[in-house]
C-alpha cells in the first residue's frame, strides 16, 4: 500500500538521495579504479595520495580497506547505485511502500555505522585522511539523517544536529592530525 500521509521534506530528500547518491557512487568508482590499478602494480601512487596526512595509498593497503574480503568502495557503489535510483524515482513522481523506506532505512544505517567504523580506523589505527573516503562520509550522513527523519518524524531545526554532527567529525580530524596541520604554517 503506497504511504498516505504528506511527505516530510518532499523537495530535499529526493534531491539529496540523487546528488547525495551520485557523489558517493563517483567517489566510490574512482576509489575501486584506483584499488584495481594499485592491485596490477604496487608501485602506483594512487591520485588521491597528496601528502602524508592525504593518503588514499596508505590507506589502500590496509586490511581495513577491504573488510570483507573484498575492497570496500564496492559496497559503496552498489549502495550509491540504490540511493541514486531512490532519488530519481521519488523525483519522477514514484511513491514507494513502507517496504521500500525500511529498506533504504536499514542500507543508510548499515552505511552510517560502517563509515563511522572507518572514520575511526583513518584516524586513530591508520593516521591518514583519504579525500574520496570524505566524500562517502560527507554524503552518507546526511542520507542516513534525512532517511531516518523521513521515517520517523521531520523536526523544524533539522539541520542543527546535522551541522554539529560535522562539526564533531571535522574537530576530531583537526584534533588529530594537528601536529601536521601547524607545521604548515
Amino acid at each position: 500500500m503506497p504511504h498516505s500521509t504528506p511527505e516530510p521534506y518532499p523537495r530535499l530528500l529526493p534531491r539529496l538521495l540523487l546528488i547525495g547518491g551520485l557523489a558517493g557512487l563517483l567517489a566510490s568508482f574512482v576509489l575501486t579504479v584506483e584499488k584495481i590499478a594499485l592491485l596490477k602494480d604496487p608501485t602506483y601512487t594512487p591520485t588521491c595520495s597528496i601528502n602524508p596526512v592525504l593518503s588514499c595509498g596508505s590507506i589502500m593497503r590496509t586490511w581495513q580497506a577491504e573488510l570483507f574480503g573484498f575492497p570496500n568502495p564496492l559496497l559503496g557503489v552498489a549502495g550509491f547505485a540504490v540511493v541514486t535510483t531512490a532519488g530519481a524515482a521519488l523525483l519522477a513522481g514514484a511513491r514507494p511502500s513502507r517496504w521500500f523506506w525500511y529498506g533504504l532505512q536499514a542500507g543508510a544505517t548499515a552505511g552510517l555505522i560502517f563509515v563511522h567504523w572507518l572514520i575511526y580506523q583513518s584516524l586513530y589505527v591508520i593516521g591518514a585522511l583519504c579525500p574520496y573516503c570524505m566524500v562517502v562520509w560527507a554524503v552518507t550522513v546526511p542520507i542516513f539523517w534525512y532517511v531516518t527523519l523521513r521515517n520517523t518524524r521531520p523536526m523544524v531545526y533539522h539541520t542543527v544536529p546535522l551541522a554539529g554532527w560535522f562539526l564533531l567529525i571535522v574537530t576530531l580530524i583537526a584534533i588529530r592530525f594537528w601536529p601536521y596541520w601547524s607545521g604548515l604554517l
